[in-house]
């Protein structure tokens, strides 16, 4: 037994080799200098192989099944199920748990990542998203909301910044982009933003009403992404780290006007003309073949948001978490405020008093023309002035009502006393 331990599989081989050369078994032995059954008993075999060592079964591994059941229902959670194998017996460390799950984990993740890419043909989709990025507006940082569209077969991209992610905003983005591309693809993609997607009713997105309107009106079909599940609109994901890394690193602005004219060229000089490493083409080129369904003369969509508020003794008016004058002569009253996407429209029994275009929260926009003429009268002019003709004025008696010379014939007397 210690000979055959000792044994290699170089020697095994040599013994096969040697057979196979016409070689006796009693020459085999001897020439290799081990016992003739050895050789025997391994020519039988015809090659070695090492002993393969029997796993150890771990306490963990009778509880297999309920691990493969329940994992991914807390999502390989280690603690969680280290706690539940604990209430069915099993007495082992939660580091053993975790190194059971490592495996499972990783074909997780693996899952998670892979994607196959899904192209579409022309006209047949865009994707929208949003991206944030602090910049400099003036010598205010601001937080600024990019609208990304992007066309699914040509690559074409569309950006407008805003102040917020709000409805108005939204609808404003689309018909921006609908107008620089004169045209609507058949499908838009979006990855369930709060603002469009209400909630899911049996497995069915319910849209905005006001977006399912706007979608109808323009004729295109909404498309929401699978929950948790972004990574399909990967298009306008890469468009938006696009916008963010090319066309506003570094950059500063002196307004919010600046910013877009500043991104309307970049459209048009850098972003239309690269080549896309994708397509191998030029989105400009590649739009060409783009299909889309034509505005024609159709008006933009009206989309109004209402508000009623009452207006402060400072002539201001609370919307948006900021302020906004109107005419002095409205203080008291109770305005009606529209919103779109940059500005607010203030009417007073549908005459429009005032319009502000949209500012940061907690902001005091006041117009010099609204308090014309209120700050050149002074309180005591302000003020009502004291009765000048009250009836019981002559009830007083005569003294009231007395001459002044009398006075002066009075002091001209040696007694000096009036009668």
């Amino acid at each position: 037994m210690a000979e055959e331990l000792m044994l290699k599989g170089d020697l095994v081989r040599e013994m096969v080799a040697r057979k196979a050369r016409g070689e006796g078994v009693k020459r085999i032995a001897r020439e290799l200098g081990v016992d003739r059954k050895t050789v025997r008993r391994w020519l039988r075999v015809g090659d070695w192989q090492p002993r393969r060592p029997q796993p150890r079964r771990r306490p963990i591994d009778q509880f297999t099944e309920f691990i493969t059941q329940r994992g991914p229902e807390v999502g390989w959670n280690g603690v969680v199920l280290h706690r539940e194998l604990a209430g069915l017996g099993f007495s082992g460390s939660y580091q053993q748990v975790q190194r059971y799950l490592k495996p499972h984990r990783a074909q997780r993740k693996w899952a998670q990542l892979a994607t196959v890419r899904f192209e579409t043909g022309p006209g047949e989709q865009a994707q929208v998203d949003y991206g944030q990025l602090r910049v400099w507006l003036g010598e205010q940082l601001e937080t600024v909301h990019l609208f990304v569209l992007t066309l699914g077969y040509s690559r074409r991209l569309f950006t407008y910044a805003y102040r917020d992610e709000k409805l108005a905003s939204l609808l404003d983005g689309h018909e921006r982009a609908f107008r620089h591309f004169g045209g609507v693809t058949l499908g838009c993609l979006y990855d369930n933003p709060r603002t469009l997607v209400l909630g899911r009713r049996e497995n069915q997105v319910v849209w905005h009403p006001v977006f399912e309107d706007f979608a109808r009106y323009y004729g295109f079909t909404p498309h929401a992404c699978q929950p948790y599940r972004a990574r399909t609109k990967g298009k306008v994901e890469s468009g938006v780290k696009y916008v963010k890394r090319n066309a506003l690193a570094g950059r500063r602005f002196a307004s919010w006007e600046e910013l877009n004219d500043w991104l309307e060229r970049w459209i048009g000089e850098v972003a239309d003309l690269r080549l896309h490493g994708t397509t191998h083409e030029r989105p400009l080129d590649r739009f060409a073949r783009e299909q889309l369904i034509r505005l024609g003369s159709r008006p933009p969509y009206r989309y109004e948001r209402v508000r009623i508020r009452r207006v402060a003794t400072d002539a201001l008016v609370a919307v948006g978490a900021a302020r906004y004058s109107v005419p002095a002569e409205y203080v008291g009253t109770v305005v009606s405020v529209q919103e779109s996407a940059d500005h607010y429209q203030f009417f007073h029994q549908e005459k429009l008093v005032a319009c502000h275009q949209k500012v940061a929260r907690h902001s005091v926009v006041m117009d010099p023309a609204h308090y014309a003429g209120l700050l050149r009268v002074s309180r005591a002019a302000a003020l009502p002035p004291p009765p000048r003709f009250d009836p019981n004025f002559s009830r007083l008696g005569e003294v009231m009502v007395r001459d002044l010379t009398l006075y002066e014939a009075a002091s001209q007397n040696e007694g000096g006393e009036v009668r």
